[in-house]
Protein backbone atom coordinates (compact mmCIF):
# COMPACT_ATOMS: atom_id res chain seq x y z
CA UNK A 1 0.00 0.00 0.00
CA UNK A 2 1.66 3.38 -0.80
CA UNK A 3 1.96 6.15 1.99
CA UNK A 4 -0.84 8.73 1.84
CA UNK A 5 -0.02 12.15 2.74
CA UNK A 6 -2.40 12.58 5.83
CA UNK A 7 -3.76 15.51 8.01
CA UNK A 8 -1.82 19.35 6.95
CA UNK A 9 0.44 17.93 4.38
CA UNK A 10 -2.52 16.63 2.47
CA UNK A 11 -4.53 19.18 2.96
CA UNK A 12 -1.84 21.54 1.67
CA UNK A 13 -2.95 21.16 -2.05
CA UNK A 14 -4.86 24.46 -3.40
CA UNK A 15 -7.60 24.46 -5.31
CA UNK A 16 -5.53 26.78 -7.52
CA UNK A 17 -3.70 23.74 -8.09
CA UNK A 18 -5.84 21.13 -8.88
CA UNK A 19 -7.44 24.04 -11.64
CA UNK A 20 -4.30 24.36 -13.13
CA UNK A 21 -3.99 20.53 -13.53
CA UNK A 22 -7.12 21.00 -15.09
CA UNK A 23 -5.45 22.65 -17.78
CA UNK A 24 -2.72 20.59 -18.19
CA UNK A 25 -4.32 16.91 -18.28
CA UNK A 26 -4.75 14.61 -21.17
CA UNK A 27 -7.61 13.67 -23.37
CA UNK A 28 -10.96 12.96 -21.18
CA UNK A 29 -9.50 14.07 -18.37
CA UNK A 30 -7.06 11.79 -17.40
CA UNK A 31 -3.76 12.34 -15.41
CA UNK A 32 -0.39 12.65 -16.05
CA UNK A 33 0.94 8.74 -14.50
CA UNK A 34 3.76 10.06 -12.91
CA UNK A 35 4.52 7.67 -10.04
CA UNK A 36 1.28 6.95 -9.36
CA UNK A 37 0.09 3.21 -9.93
CA UNK A 38 -3.42 1.15 -9.90
CA UNK A 39 -4.69 -0.73 -6.40
CA UNK A 40 -7.85 -3.00 -6.50
CA UNK A 41 -10.22 -2.44 -4.08
CA UNK A 42 -12.87 -4.44 -3.57
CA UNK A 43 -16.76 -3.85 -2.05
CA UNK A 44 -17.76 -6.98 -0.86
CA UNK A 45 -21.23 -6.74 -0.23
CA UNK A 46 -21.63 -10.56 1.95
CA UNK A 47 -21.95 -12.30 5.20
CA UNK A 48 -18.81 -13.59 7.25
CA UNK A 49 -17.56 -17.26 5.27
CA UNK A 50 -19.28 -16.01 2.41
CA UNK A 51 -17.37 -17.83 -0.94
CA UNK A 52 -16.84 -14.53 -2.00
CA UNK A 53 -14.21 -13.16 0.96
CA UNK A 54 -12.58 -16.91 0.86
CA UNK A 55 -11.35 -16.24 -2.13
CA UNK A 56 -10.55 -12.43 -1.53
CA UNK A 57 -8.19 -14.41 1.67
CA UNK A 58 -6.80 -16.96 -0.62
CA UNK A 59 -6.30 -14.12 -3.28
CA UNK A 60 -1.87 -13.48 -3.79
CA UNK A 61 -1.56 -10.43 -4.14
CA UNK A 62 -4.39 -9.63 -1.95
CA UNK A 63 -6.64 -6.44 -2.69
CA UNK A 64 -5.59 -3.05 -1.32
CA UNK A 65 -9.15 -2.04 -0.02
CA UNK A 66 -12.22 -4.39 1.33
CA UNK A 67 -14.97 -3.20 2.26
CA UNK A 68 -16.99 -5.53 4.99
CA UNK A 69 -21.31 -4.59 4.63
CA UNK A 70 -23.25 -6.03 7.71
CA UNK A 71 -26.92 -5.60 6.34
CA UNK A 72 -26.12 -2.11 4.64
CA UNK A 73 -24.01 -0.87 8.03
CA UNK A 74 -27.10 -1.67 10.63
CA UNK A 75 -26.41 -4.96 12.05
CA UNK A 76 -23.70 -5.83 14.47
CA UNK A 77 -20.36 -5.67 14.02
CA UNK A 78 -20.13 -9.45 16.35
CA UNK A 79 -17.16 -11.23 16.74
CA UNK A 80 -17.87 -13.51 14.00
CA UNK A 81 -17.73 -10.31 11.59
CA UNK A 82 -14.21 -9.16 13.68
CA UNK A 83 -12.29 -12.38 13.32
CA UNK A 84 -13.68 -11.98 9.00
CA UNK A 85 -12.13 -8.64 9.13
CA UNK A 86 -8.92 -9.90 11.10
CA UNK A 87 -8.47 -12.99 8.56
CA UNK A 88 -8.87 -10.07 5.42
CA UNK A 89 -6.43 -7.55 7.07
CA UNK A 90 -3.55 -10.27 7.24
CA UNK A 91 -3.55 -10.19 3.26
CA UNK A 92 -0.61 -8.68 1.48
CA UNK A 93 -1.33 -6.58 -1.41
CA UNK A 94 1.52 -5.71 -4.23
CA UNK A 95 2.69 -2.55 -3.03
CA UNK A 96 2.87 -3.94 0.72
CA UNK A 97 1.49 -3.41 3.54
CA UNK A 98 -1.46 -5.30 4.82
CA UNK A 99 -4.79 -5.19 2.99
CA UNK A 100 -7.32 -2.31 5.08
CA UNK A 101 -10.34 -3.49 5.78
CA UNK A 102 -13.35 -0.53 5.94
CA UNK A 103 -17.15 -0.78 7.54
CA UNK A 104 -19.97 0.68 5.08
CA UNK A 105 -21.44 3.03 7.07
CA UNK A 106 -24.93 5.11 4.58
CA UNK A 107 -25.36 8.71 4.89
CA UNK A 108 -28.75 9.22 2.79
CA UNK A 109 -27.08 12.18 0.71
CA UNK A 110 -25.91 14.01 3.33
CA UNK A 111 -29.79 13.77 5.28
CA UNK A 112 -29.54 10.73 7.53
CA UNK A 113 -28.87 12.57 11.36
CA UNK A 114 -25.43 12.43 11.86
CA UNK A 115 -26.37 11.06 15.78
CA UNK A 116 -27.48 8.03 13.35
CA UNK A 117 -23.77 8.53 11.34
CA UNK A 118 -21.87 8.22 14.31
CA UNK A 119 -23.56 5.18 16.25
CA UNK A 120 -23.02 3.27 12.80
CA UNK A 121 -19.42 4.49 12.62
CA UNK A 122 -19.01 3.55 16.57
CA UNK A 123 -20.48 -0.28 15.65
CA UNK A 124 -17.23 -0.92 14.16
CA UNK A 125 -15.02 1.42 16.05
CA UNK A 126 -15.79 1.27 19.52
CA UNK A 127 -16.05 -2.62 20.14
CA UNK A 128 -16.35 -5.17 23.34
CA UNK A 129 -12.65 -5.89 23.25
CA UNK A 130 -11.14 -2.16 22.73
CA UNK A 131 -8.92 -3.18 19.63
CA UNK A 132 -9.57 -2.12 16.28
CA UNK A 133 -10.33 -4.60 13.60
CA UNK A 134 -10.95 -2.32 10.79
CA UNK A 135 -8.87 0.33 9.20
CA UNK A 136 -11.08 3.08 8.90
CA UNK A 137 -15.18 3.89 7.11
CA UNK A 138 -16.81 4.00 3.90
CA UNK A 139 -19.18 6.27 3.57
CA UNK A 140 -21.71 5.76 1.09
CA UNK A 141 -25.38 7.13 -0.37
CA UNK A 142 -22.61 10.34 -0.37
CA UNK A 143 -24.01 13.40 -1.50
CA UNK A 144 -22.01 15.28 -4.43
CA UNK A 145 -23.46 18.40 -4.06
CA UNK A 146 -21.89 22.10 -1.95
CA UNK A 147 -25.57 22.41 0.01
CA UNK A 148 -26.02 25.78 0.79
CA UNK A 149 -22.88 27.82 2.35
CA UNK A 150 -21.11 24.29 2.00
CA UNK A 151 -23.62 22.97 4.70
CA UNK A 152 -23.61 19.43 3.21
CA UNK A 153 -20.03 19.36 2.23
CA UNK A 154 -19.21 20.29 6.10
CA UNK A 155 -21.46 17.75 7.41
CA UNK A 156 -19.23 14.90 5.72
CA UNK A 157 -16.18 16.81 6.84
CA UNK A 158 -17.41 16.29 10.19
CA UNK A 159 -17.67 12.41 9.62
CA UNK A 160 -14.44 12.26 8.77
CA UNK A 161 -13.08 13.95 11.51
CA UNK A 162 -15.50 11.70 13.69
CA UNK A 163 -13.64 8.45 13.05
CA UNK A 164 -10.28 9.91 12.69
CA UNK A 165 -10.66 11.12 16.88
CA UNK A 166 -12.23 7.45 17.03
CA UNK A 167 -9.45 5.58 15.87
CA UNK A 168 -6.97 7.65 17.78
CA UNK A 169 -9.17 7.16 21.06
CA UNK A 170 -8.91 3.59 20.39
CA UNK A 171 -5.43 3.60 18.88
CA UNK A 172 -2.36 6.36 18.95
CA UNK A 173 -1.03 6.66 16.56
CA UNK A 174 -3.03 4.58 13.70
CA UNK A 175 -3.21 5.43 10.45
CA UNK A 176 -7.16 5.40 9.66
CA UNK A 177 -9.03 5.59 5.91
CA UNK A 178 -12.07 7.28 5.29
CA UNK A 179 -13.38 6.83 1.61
CA UNK A 180 -16.49 8.77 0.43
CA UNK A 181 -18.69 6.98 -2.37
CA UNK A 182 -20.47 9.62 -4.35
CA UNK A 183 -20.50 7.47 -6.87
CA UNK A 184 -19.81 10.30 -9.65
CA UNK A 185 -17.66 13.23 -10.04
CA UNK A 186 -17.67 15.04 -6.41
CA UNK A 187 -17.54 18.39 -6.21
CA UNK A 188 -14.36 19.84 -5.26
CA UNK A 189 -15.23 21.44 -2.22
CA UNK A 190 -14.79 18.45 -0.63
CA UNK A 191 -11.21 18.18 -1.58
CA UNK A 192 -10.40 22.01 -0.58
CA UNK A 193 -7.47 22.60 2.13
CA UNK A 194 -8.50 22.46 5.41
CA UNK A 195 -12.40 20.74 4.55
CA UNK A 196 -11.32 17.59 2.70
CA UNK A 197 -13.93 15.09 3.03
CA UNK A 198 -12.20 11.75 3.01
CA UNK A 199 -8.53 10.40 1.77
CA UNK A 200 -10.59 8.66 -1.45
CA UNK A 201 -13.77 9.04 -3.33
CA UNK A 202 -15.66 6.98 -5.42
CA UNK A 203 -15.97 8.81 -8.54
CA UNK A 204 -17.53 6.48 -10.87
CA UNK A 205 -19.73 3.24 -10.07
CA UNK A 206 -22.06 2.28 -12.85
CA UNK A 207 -21.50 -0.47 -15.95
CA UNK A 208 -19.20 -1.12 -18.06
CA UNK A 209 -20.98 -0.15 -21.10
CA UNK A 210 -21.46 3.25 -20.15
CA UNK A 211 -17.72 3.62 -18.45
CA UNK A 212 -16.69 3.22 -21.83
CA UNK A 213 -19.53 5.29 -23.23
CA UNK A 214 -21.45 8.56 -22.26
CA UNK A 215 -21.65 7.32 -18.83
CA UNK A 216 -17.92 9.24 -17.99
CA UNK A 217 -18.78 12.69 -17.49
CA UNK A 218 -14.88 13.90 -18.38
CA UNK A 219 -13.84 14.21 -14.90
CA UNK A 220 -13.11 12.86 -11.16
CA UNK A 221 -14.05 16.33 -9.51
CA UNK A 222 -16.12 19.46 -10.80
CA UNK A 223 -17.12 22.97 -10.25
CA UNK A 224 -19.75 25.67 -11.75
CA UNK A 225 -16.70 27.53 -13.53
CA UNK A 226 -14.44 24.79 -14.29
CA UNK A 227 -16.58 21.85 -15.30
CA UNK A 228 -15.66 18.28 -14.91
CA UNK A 229 -11.85 17.94 -14.83
CA UNK A 230 -9.45 15.35 -13.65
CA UNK A 231 -8.77 16.69 -10.16
CA UNK A 232 -4.81 15.62 -9.98
CA UNK A 233 -4.08 18.27 -8.19
CA UNK A 234 -5.75 17.19 -5.49
CA UNK A 235 -4.51 13.77 -5.40
CA UNK A 236 -0.82 14.15 -4.24
CA UNK A 237 0.01 10.02 -3.64
CA UNK A 238 -2.56 8.99 -6.84
CA UNK A 239 -4.98 7.23 -4.41
CA UNK A 240 -7.68 10.26 -4.01
CA UNK A 241 -10.32 8.00 -6.56
CA UNK A 242 -11.39 4.61 -7.06
CA UNK A 243 -13.45 3.52 -9.86
CA UNK A 244 -16.54 0.78 -9.71
CA UNK A 245 -17.45 -1.19 -13.02
CA UNK A 246 -19.81 -3.67 -13.14
CA UNK A 247 -21.10 -6.19 -16.19
CA UNK A 248 -16.94 -6.27 -17.25
CA UNK A 249 -17.49 -9.50 -19.07
CA UNK A 250 -14.12 -11.49 -19.51
CA UNK A 251 -10.51 -10.93 -19.48
CA UNK A 252 -10.18 -8.53 -22.66
CA UNK A 253 -12.80 -6.23 -20.66
CA UNK A 254 -11.34 -6.70 -17.34
CA UNK A 255 -7.88 -5.58 -18.76
CA UNK A 256 -10.16 -2.49 -20.59
CA UNK A 257 -12.08 -1.24 -17.57
CA UNK A 258 -8.33 -1.11 -15.46
CA UNK A 259 -6.93 -0.09 -17.76
CA UNK A 260 -9.26 3.21 -18.55
CA UNK A 261 -9.58 3.47 -14.68
CA UNK A 262 -5.69 4.55 -14.52
CA UNK A 263 -5.74 6.58 -17.08
CA UNK A 264 -8.97 8.01 -16.00
CA UNK A 265 -7.06 9.25 -12.68
CA UNK A 266 -8.27 6.70 -10.34
CA UNK A 267 -5.73 4.89 -7.89
CA UNK A 268 -8.19 2.53 -6.90
CA UNK A 269 -10.14 0.58 -9.00
CA UNK A 270 -12.58 -2.95 -9.16
CA UNK A 271 -14.08 -4.58 -12.17
CA UNK A 272 -16.78 -7.39 -12.19
CA UNK A 273 -18.93 -9.37 -14.39
CA UNK A 274 -21.23 -9.36 -11.56
CA UNK A 275 -24.63 -7.63 -12.56
CA UNK A 276 -27.66 -5.59 -10.70
CA UNK A 277 -29.68 -5.69 -8.74
CA UNK A 278 -26.46 -6.28 -6.51
CA UNK A 279 -23.24 -6.52 -8.55
CA UNK A 280 -20.71 -6.63 -5.18
CA UNK A 281 -22.32 -9.98 -4.19
CA UNK A 282 -19.77 -12.20 -5.38
CA UNK A 283 -16.50 -12.97 -6.80
CA UNK A 284 -16.06 -12.12 -10.66
CA UNK A 285 -16.03 -15.33 -12.99
CA UNK A 286 -12.01 -14.19 -13.82
CA UNK A 287 -11.59 -13.96 -10.00
CA UNK A 288 -9.79 -11.65 -8.31
CA UNK A 289 -5.86 -12.52 -8.92
CA UNK A 290 -6.47 -11.57 -12.68
CA UNK A 291 -6.95 -8.19 -11.35
CA UNK A 292 -4.95 -7.64 -8.75
CA UNK A 293 -1.90 -9.26 -10.79
CA UNK A 294 -2.87 -7.14 -13.93
CA UNK A 295 -3.03 -3.26 -11.59
CA UNK A 296 0.46 -4.17 -10.63
CA UNK A 297 1.61 -4.04 -13.81
CA UNK A 298 0.19 -0.01 -14.17
CA UNK A 299 1.83 2.72 -13.60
Amino acid sequence: MRIRAKGLLALAFSTALALTAAGTTGAGGAAAAGSRGLEIAVPAYVWPGDPMLTALQGTSPAASVVVLNPGNGDSPFTTTWQAQADALRAGVPATGGHTKVLGYVHTGNGTRPIAEVKASVDNYLKTADGKLHVDGIFFDVVSRDYGAGNATRDHYLALRQYVQSTVESVAPGTEELVIDNPGTAIADCYLEPGHRTADTFVTYEGSYANYTGAGWLGGNVFNLTAGYYSGAGFDPDGTSFWHLVYGTSGQIQLKSALDTAFARGAGYAYATDDTLPNPWDAAPGYGFGAQTSYAATLG
